[in-house]
């Protein structure tokens, strides 16, 4: 049994060590056509083979998560170059302007042209969330629903907020389904969910970060819960969760969702909730 078990540990880590370097050539070879054949074969699996391991470590099939890798390339692009949002496209491969233009939109919540130009916002909502004295971290909503929540703490001493977002897909990519900010260490809560399931993710800002660092959020704190959460039409005890953030790994999904879309969105719910009460 010992044998067996060890056997199976061997064979893990060469399976992560293959999707390792896998990964690192991925991001090599971005603007380079990908099929899954051709990385399929690098590997030595068949595609099949292939592809199943690559979603069970990345939780995204090899196309998607290489389509969301040109999508964080062309969030650099537009930020750090002067090419034409056309040239972008281009420049990851999408010969369509408007194709490239309606995925971008959809999986970071705003156009290209509204992200070059956010820079400003985005400092504007990072000073006044810090101005902040009491945060919101919980909504009510129908209270036949689930509720899950949970506390958020960072492995390194860090002073900022956490955004924590229930996904559709195990990627924070779009507007969360339910989504909130927490002070860090804090804690949140999402009541009236609906059934379904739901990927619990999260990432970071700091007080002191700088505005690219957050617009385009390569390094920033993140976590990602080990499984999905599922949500029962007859669910009613509270999900109560844990989650800590901790340094990117190579394996994480990029954040493709616009984090000061996500601040606007939160501090629109303060604004609200201020206004109801008067």
């Amino acid at each position: 049994m010992g044998k067996q078990a060890s056997s199976s540990v061997i064979i893990m880590n060469e399976r992560d060590s293959e999707i390792d370097g896998l990964l690192e050539y991925i991001h090599q070879h971005i603007y380079e056509p990908l099929p899954l054949n051709r990385l399929a074969s690098l590997a030595s699996y068949s595609p099949y083979h292939f592809a199943r391991i690559f979603k069970e470590r990345t939780g995204l099939p090899p196309l998607y998560y290489i389509s969301s890798l040109r999508l964080q390339k062309a969030k650099d692009l537009l930020l750090r170059t002067n090419l034409s949002v056309r040239d972008i496209a281009l420049e990851i491969g999408q010969q369509s302007l408007g194709t490239f233009t309606t995925r971008f939109t959809e999986r970071v919540g705003v156009t290209p042209s509204q992200f070059r130009d956010s820079a400003p916002l985005a400092d504007n909502y990072l000073r006044s969330l810090r101005r902040l004295d009491n945060w919101i971290t919980s909504y009510a909503f129908a209270n036949q629903h689930a509720t899950i929540k949970g506390t958020v703490q960072a492995e390194t001493h860090f002073e900022g907020i956490a955004l924590v977002g229930l996904f559709g897909k195990p990627i924070p990519e779009g507007l969360p389904i339910y989504g909130t900010l927490a002070p860090t260490p804090g804690t949140f809560c999402f009541s009236g969910v609906r059934p379904g399931i739901y990927y619990l993710m999260a990432t970071s800002v700091s007080w002191g970060m700088q505005t690219m660092d957050f617009l385009l959020p390569h390094s920033t704190l993140r976590a990602k819960f080990a499984e999905p959460i599922v949500v029962g039409p007859q669910s009613s005890n509270p999900h109560d969760l844990q989650v800590i953030l901790r340094a990117p790994r190579l394996d994480d999904p990029p954040i493709l969702i616009s984090i000061p879309l996500l601040m606007k969105t939160y501090l629109n719910k303060v604004v609200k909730i201020a206004i109801d009460k008067k």
